[in-house]
């Protein structure tokens, strides 16, 4: 699997470089990034690639020095279970 940066989204490629999952965000301003919709694939799910996608997201973040809104209900809880996440959160 592969995770490749598209505008305001990150998809997740598998070995035939077929879609197989995606996580979008739409940009509030120049520092803040939020996440509105976390996917993968039925045939793809319960192998942590949505999180890899989340994750994904966080380090563009601290890249770019944004903050994150995660509006999603996927990454919502991947912020309150990841304290790790703590610094880009906007709270």
């Amino acid at each position: 699997m592969e995770i490749k940066e598209e505008k305001e989204r990150f998809v997740l490629l598998n070995d035939e470089q077929e879609e197989a999952g995606e996580m979008t965000w739409s940009n509030a301003g120049p520092e803040i990034m939020i996440i509105d919709h976390t996917f993968v694939d039925p045939t793809y799910r319960g192998q942590g690639l949505a999180e890899k996608l989340v994750a994904a997201g966080v380090e563009k973040a601290r890249k770019e020095g944004k903050k994150i809104i995660p509006l999603c209900p996927f990454a919502k809880k991947e912020f309150e279970e990841k304290s790790e996440y703590a610094d880009v959160l906007r709270k």
